[in-house]
């Protein structure tokens, strides 16, 4: 057997052993032994590189290696033929990379705009009421999808303010259609805006009138309560095609704020009981029936809750600062219908109507007596509102939150057969600072189901639960439920959603998997890279 050596390394002690050595020597050095002359007995001696010259293995020990190392080949290469092997590593790769690829498509940092704004001036000082309507509000334009809006009352520094010392009674925000040469000055008013031949633009809800057609609205509870559209929904707005000819979409803001310090009764004051602002007739002049003691009506604009003698009467000027995410509308996203259901609502049905045509009347707030009147102890004195509500079109639900007050300890959507659609429990604050004002809601948890795992069907008669602690009387109550509809996808469609909602869970392990990937194919390619470098090797041998 002949063999061409690179002479590097080796001293000729290498030489005399050489046939004892296996020929896993070969495979664990770059060099081999090079050949000492005989004449030579120094250990440091080199010859000139390459010098060809013959060595002799045995043949029994040369079979042996030569068998050892071409089964070892065989078996990788059926191992890198393998299609299983292949198709691990491969799924490996592609899982990684699309559960990242599906999370970049779907909630696009890059595609989501955001925009701060600030509503107009309103001024409070110690017991005083805002309630203020701010028509063709600062907002985002053109057709797009509405994402997420949330908001919070600060000071002029742009302090946010704690509830303590303002009660964020409610905001809600209203789109509506204008003639394009309307001028923004004169509508002030609901009466103003239909003289101008304007209207609002409800959502699908089922009350009627002027209750509850807001897109968005919250209270108390604004600053940790979660408003966001999970993709690839979105709430659609300012579709050409949707707005009539001669018209353009403007907004509505509605700022409902009572200004707390220094009054004698606070919960009395943000409850808005009648006898601590001294009202007997609501805003327009009409007298308050007897039996209400307490709600909207006696705590409208300008009014003022009792305050303690003996302290300064500081007015300041604060605002509504709310935020905005949206993203321009493109056909991959899935539009939404907005519900807002009233735990008061009660229909009245004409003769020969059918469900859907039935009148509502939501009267949106309703007291709360001390179960020590009631003499009602049961569950450690609990109230429970309930109003049954059928929905006009189903789908799939895909967002869910409700709205309570002070002593409200949560409240349910059940469908038809009893099944809980949605459970929002109120957040306590447990603090003074702003978002966590001891004695105050300052959150609701919101639902977000798995993509079609909560269903209603069309006509589905839908029961609305709302629980208060009745340790205490309560008044100006309310028991309302937001949720979001999408109509069924495809079924195609529907496995696209669950991918993503997948993917968006665990979105922050795809990197994991990728790496985890990308090592196992860096470890084939060297292995396979290493043996053809030791085939190479290989070849100087002639046998």
């Amino acid at each position: 057997m002949s063999i061409g050596w690179n002479t590097s390394g080796f001293t000729c002690e290498h030489i005399r052993t050489v046939n004892r050595l296996n020929l896993w020597i070969l495979q664990s050095h770059r060099t081999l032994p090079y050949l000492c002359l005989g004449t030579s007995t120094s250990s440091h001696h080199r010859p000139p590189q390459h010098i060809p010259t013959t060595l002799y293995w045995p043949d029994d020990e040369l079979a042996t290696a030569r068998a050892s190392e071409l089964a070892r080949k065989a078996s990788f290469r059926k191992m890198l033929n393998s299609p299983q092997w292949w198709l691990l590593l491969l799924s490996i790769l592609l899982f990684a990379l699309t559960v990242n690829s599906s999370h970049d498509l779907t909630r696009n940092e890059n595609k989501v705009k955001s925009s701060v704004f600030l509503s107009p001036e309103f001024v409070l000082g110690p017991g005083t009421v805002a309630n203020k309507y701010y028509y063709n509000i600062d907002f985002p334009r053109g057709h797009i999808a509405l994402k997420e809006f949330n908001a919070e009352v600060v000071d002029e520094a742009g302090i946010p303010v704690p509830l303590h010392e303002t009660y964020l009674h409610h905001w809600i925000v209203v789109r509506y259609y204008v003639p394009k040469d309307a001028k923004t000055s004169k509508i002030l008013s609901d009466d103003e805006l239909h003289q101008s031949k304007g209207f609002i633009v409800r959502n699908s809800g089922v009350c009627q009138g002027n209750s509850l057609g807001q897109y968005f609205g919250l209270g108390s509870e604004t600053r940790k309560t979660a408003t966001y559209v999970p993709d690839p929904y979105g709430i659609e707005v300012g579709n050409p095609a949707q707005v009539p000819d001669g018209y353009e979409e403007r907004w509505l803001l509605n700022v409902h704020a009572i200004d707390t310090r220094n009054v004698e009764d606070r919960l009395g004051c943000t409850e808005c009981r009648c006898d601590l602002y001294n009202v007997t007739e609501d805003e327009l002049g009409r007298p308050l029936r007897p039996d209400y003691t307490g709600g909207l009506y006696c705590c409208y604009d300008q009014t003022k809750c009792r305050v303690r003698e003996g302290f300064d009467d500081i007015h300041r000027s604060l605002y509504l600062r709310y935020t905005v995410k949206w993203i321009d509308w493109e056909n991959a996203i899935v539009p939404v219908k907005i519900y807002i259901f009233d735990g008061t609502d009660s229909v009245e049905r004409e003769k020969d109507s059918t469900i859907l045509d039935a009148k509502h009347h939501c009267r949106i707030e309703y007291e709360v007596e001390s179960c020590s009147t009631t003499g009602v102890v049961n569950g450690g004195c609990i109230d429970s509102k309930k109003a049954s509500i059928v929905i006009p079109r189903g789908g799939h639900v895909i967002y869910g939150v409700a709205h309570q007050h002070s002593g409200g300890t949560g409240a349910a959507l059940y469908g038809e057969d009893g099944r809980v659609l949605c459970s929002s429990i109120p957040i306590y604050g447990e603090g003074k600072e702003a978002g966590n004002e001891a004695g105050y809601i300052v959150g609701m948890s919101a639902c977000y189901p798995h993509p079609g795992s909560v269903q209603v069907s069309s006509g589905e008669t839908l029961t609305l639960e709302s629980n208060y602690s009745s340790t205490q009387k309560h008044t100006g109550v309310m028991g309302l439920f937001y949720i979001l509809v999408a109509d069924p996808p495809p079924e195609s469609m529907l496995l696209l959603q669950n991918s993503v909602h997948e993917s968006m869970r665990f979105s922050k392990y795809s990197w994991g998997l990728l790496a985890i990937g990308a090592v196992v194919a860096f470890i084939v390619g060297v292995g396979y890279y290493s043996r053809n470098k030791r085939e190479e090797q290989y070849q100087s041998l002639v046998i």
